[in-house]
């Protein structure tokens, strides 16, 4: 057996074979590692309030991890689901969240103007957009084979990046004597993306409301964070956390559970084995593919607007192509096809392959005290150093973490394909039929051919 059984098997069967409890502990063992990791980088920087630091630290991972999850579980609708091999998803987080941001930001507004509409309406307009968004890009898309149903979706991606970034939608002032804006004018209404320089609304995580003025929740949680030391900016940075955790990411899940459960996902999931056969039982495919695409562009939308538009700011640069390569990653280790599979990889990756390599890398560079910063790999090896060696790593190791990356997903596609949840039993009917009833005449059991048994 390998490793990675071992460490399976040793996992108690209480939690092994419970999905959520899974979910849940993995997520306990990763917040006590970087809360003890922040804490000793914190002590060996000689910070004096070290359990604020490991409360940020937990928040950080916190927050990661569960945004990736939400990317994951709406990926593995479209690829482990239907096998649609979507690489827009940076697009469709950025089309949610601009236009979110486009019709809550106020009329007349710099550097762009918007709608003022209210947030929450906003937020479901951002959805909406990013639904239809899918809708429009999977009509012409769904008739071409899969390779070619990638490079579509990759143009796609790269229309929206460019788009939000040119100076005809920026809104920018073209004459600082003049109050013009270079803005789209639809049905007599302003709005403009911000161009390269992004675009401000009245957009904050809802957990905000709890904060404003002296409310009941608020500030007694933000006395109880002081008087142990730990800012308000973390108190409330991790009460969004919270409420990500406790009602997004399990609604995200069980949408995800009950689709892949139902007729509708059984369908789907008949797509993905073999299409002519779905269709030769008189499914219209086609039609399945494109309803599923926009329920998970407006998951993705949701997602981008919740994780990348809770700061009230938004930039082209907060949707860059290589967050598609990430979740892809993540769903390649947690297995794609399986719902929780998809939350566990987004847990591995961000917290041992994205953030590992670096929290690691600043603890080392603090116990050191500062280690020397070699110009380039070749400076470093003449060097016959180690101090010199650690020092490359720990300075390069945000780029020298995708090679960390690239032997994992090696290693997966050598020896576990199917991830670390993929592939699981999957009940095909409604009900479980695992267990047969006994026949009310004699008590036997049903034989195999429709009989009743003669024993």
């Amino acid at each position: 057996m390998s490793v990675g059984g071992r460490l399976w098997q040793a996992v108690p069967p209480v939690i092994r074979e419970h999905d959520t409890r899974l979910i849940v502990a993995i997520l306990v063992v990763v917040s006590i590692t970087y809360m003890l990791l922040g804490g000793l980088q914190a002590y060996l920087a000689s910070e004096s309030n070290l359990l604020n630091a490991m409360v940020n630290s937990m928040r950080f991972i916190l927050l990661t991890a569960i945004a990736y999850a939400l990317l994951t579980l709406a990926l593995n609708l479209h690829w482990g689901y239907t096998g649609l091999f979507n690489i827009g998803i940076a697009g469709f987080m950025a089309v949610g969240a601009y236009a979110t941001y486009i019709l809550a930001a106020p009329p007349g507004g710099r550097p762009a103007p918007g709608l003022g509409l209210p947030v929450p309406v906003a937020i479901l307009g951002g959805m909406v957009a990013a639904a239809i968004v899918g809708g429009i890009v999977a009509l012409p898309a769904l008739q071409l084979d899969a390779d070619y149903f990638a490079i579509v979706t990759v143009g796609f991606s790269e229309i929206v990046r460019l788009s939000i970034q040119d100076s005809t939608f920026s809104g920018t002032v073209q004459d600082p004597n003049l109050d013009t804006y270079n803005v789209v004018n639809l049905f007599g209404a302003e709005f403009g993306t911000g161009g390269g320089r992004g675009i401000q609304a009245p957009i904050g995580p809802p957990t905000d409301v709890l904060f404003e003025g002296t409310t009941a929740v608020g500030q007694p949680l933000i006395d109880l964070g002081a008087s142990y030391g730990i800012g308000q900016p973390v108190v409330t940075g991790m009460t969004y956390v919270v409420f990500l955790g406790i009602l997004v990411l399990p609604a995200y899940y069980v949408v995800s559970q009950r689709l892949g459960n139902s007729p509708f996902g059984r369908v789907l999931k008949a797509i993905r084995e073999d299409e002519t056969v779905a269709q030769s039982l008189g499914k219209d495919t086609r039609w399945f593919k494109i309803k599923v695409f926009m329920l998970g562009a407006a998951m993705m939308g949701l997602a981008g607007i919740l994780w990348r538009g809770r700061a009230g700011y938004i930039n082209p640069q907060s949707f860059r192509p290589l967050i598609t390569f990430y979740v892809f990653t993540a769903l390649i280790i947690g297995g794609a096809g399986s719902n929780t599979g998809s939350v566990i990889g987004a847990i591995a990756f961000t917290s041992l392959l994205l953030n590992g390599p670096r929290r690691v890398a600043g603890v080392i560079d603090s116990a050191a005290g500062g280690l020397p910063s070699p110009s380039n790999f070749y400076v470093a090896l003449s060097s016959l150093d180690p101090a010199m060696y650690a020092g490359y790593l720990v300075s390069e190791i945000s780029a020298l973490k995708f090679i960390f990356v690239g032997i994992v997903i090696v290693w997966l596609m050598q020896n576990r394909p199917e991830g670390m949840l993929g592939h699981r039993k999957e009940i095909a009917s409604s009900i479980d039929l695992s267990e047969r009833p006994e026949t009310e005449s004699g008590g036997g059991v049903a034989a195999t051919d429709g009989g009743v048994s003669d024993e």
